[in-house]
């Protein structure tokens, strides 16, 4: 008879998982940071250690910053922009006791229509609970503002919101926590 090892069935719980990014616009006066969140993340690492991050405009603070928006704005919205994924292995996390944390490199693949391309992000695995493992980042991370003007989703965006010229240093935070369900 043949036994699998059984992991966890990890899966961010959205309520408590964010991201937020940093954004000095340098057009104008003086340069001026202002802050934006994704909130809402939803993914899940299959058993094989594969972590899906999908990410859609409506889990951004974007669109509540233009008020009343036309109806198919809202099938946009929930098209998904871009897919993170990575490889961890669940093994790992279901290993750590109660306060008990290690750091990951994960190395993201961000794929859409536009992009592909990789980017290796260390992350600090927290276990909070018994069904319960914080993630934060291990080391301050940014993303290039340069990088983010040059994909021209992005940019467009940016424009939108008034950026027409960002600091090429963009701080992101992440605070995201994993569930065993």
């Amino acid at each position: 008879m043949l036994v699998l090892p059984v992991h966890a069935d990890w899966q961010l719980d959205p309520a408590q998982s964010r991201v937020q990014a940093s954004i000095t616009q340098l057009n104008g006066d003086t340069p001026q940071t202002h802050h934006h969140q994704v909130r809402n993340l939803q993914g899940d690492i299959s058993s094989d250690g594969t972590l899906r991050l999908p990410l859609k405009l409506s889990q951004t603070d974007v669109l509540e910053r233009f008020g009343e928006l036309p109806p198919w704005i809202g099938l946009l919205a929930n098209t998904t922009l871009v897919t993170l994924e990575a490889q961890m292995p669940p093994e790992r996390l279901d290993s750590l006791d109660i306060g008990e944390s290690l750091v990951e490199t994960l190395t993201f693949s961000v794929q859409s229509d536009m992009v592909n391309q990789q980017e290796s992000v260390p992350l600090r695995f927290t276990r909070e609970g018994l069904n319960e493992i914080r993630i934060t980042h291990a080391e301050p991370m940014a993303m290039d503002g340069r990088a983010l003007m040059a994909n021209s989703t992005v940019k467009t965006v940016l424009s939108l919101l008034g950026y027409q010229e960002i600091d090429e240093h963009v701080p992101v935070t992440l605070n995201a926590l994993l569930v065993n369900r």
